[in-house]
């Protein structure tokens, strides 16, 4: 027993003296990685897959890591993530006009493993998780009244509706892997600056979404709107449901609209980062 006492009291003293923490700061711009089908694109002539990945945008981090010896370190960091616009549906006919993007809003946490290949080039790999966020739909719709409906409404024909909404959906907690490869060059003791590419590779399960803004007005063929208001998130057209759950089995009888089969969404994405580290004076050294 005291042998093992004073083996671990030997390798502990000696990782604390190699021990070093550093602080980083960094933003950067991904491209999104291993696109999946985010929806359609429709024209007279063609219908066409429209693909892409949430990832895709610019971000911010800041990172804690703390080296054990001069090789191996430990790295935990907390980022946000600025999607770019995905189009979702994209339609384009005499009677219909969609323009549907949908964008990250997300926060996410990593924990990895660092290793110095030199003093200047450093690898790390680890466990990515999303800690909180959204991926936000803004969706217009044109829809060119048929004589019916122009009638039923009392407006001509050529009247049309616009209809304007945001949905905000939500995941299920997902666990995904985080890659990157970085230089560092010292401007100081305490200071260095950095570059490093990064691959994350992380799906989302929906979980449920939730109407943030809902609009319905009523157009004449000059422009003018004859109603304003039709609908709203208060007074929603039949068939459209203010909360949605997403579920993995779902009944051949159900007629809830509100309930939805779930799908993954891709966040994956290769990235380039550029920041700064602060490195805390060395304990070895004392």
């Amino acid at each position: 027993m005291k042998h093992l006492i004073t083996v671990f009291t030997v390798l502990f003293i000696s990782c604390i003296s190699y021990a070093q923490l550093q602080v980083s700061l960094s933003s950067g711009y991904a491209l999104g990685s291993a696109g999946m089908k985010l929806g359609e694109k429709v024209n007279p002539l063609e219908t066409k897959n429209s693909y892409g990945s949430y990832g895709e945008g610019s971000n911010v981090q800041l990172r804690g890591t703390y080296f054990f010896n001069d090789s191996f370190g430990l790295d935990v960091s907390l980022g946000y993530l600025r999607g770019t616009d995905q189009t979702v549906s994209k339609v384009t006919l005499a009677s219909m006009e969609v323009d549907a993007v949908a964008r990250a809003r997300a926060f996410g946490a990593s924990a990895s493993v660092v290793y110095r290949f030199t003093n200047n080039v450093y690898g790390r790999f680890g466990a990515l998780i999303k800690v909180g966020g959204k991926t936000e739909a803004v969706v217009y719709q044109k829809s060119v009244f048929s004589q019916a409906e122009a009638d039923q409404i009392g407006v001509p024909l050529g009247s049309y509706s616009e209809t304007n909404y945001i949905e905000d959906f939500h995941g299920q907690f997902p666990l995904g892997f985080v890659a990157a490869l970085g230089y560092k060059h010292e401007l100081s003791s305490n200071f260095s600056i950095f570059v490093e590419a990064e691959y994350y590779g992380i799906s989302l399960k929906r979980k449920d979404s939730e109407l943030s803004e809902f609009n319905t007005d009523v157009v004449l063929p000059n422009g003018n709107v004859a109603v304003s208001g039709l609908y709203s998130l208060n007074n929603l057209p039949v068939g459209v449901y203010k909360k949605t759950t997403y579920v993995d089995d779902l009944p051949n009888s159900n007629t809830d609209g509100s309930i939805k089969l779930a799908e993954k969404v891709p966040y994956s994405s290769f990235g380039i980062n550029f920041g700064i580290t602060y490195h805390f004076k060395n304990l070895g050294k004392k």
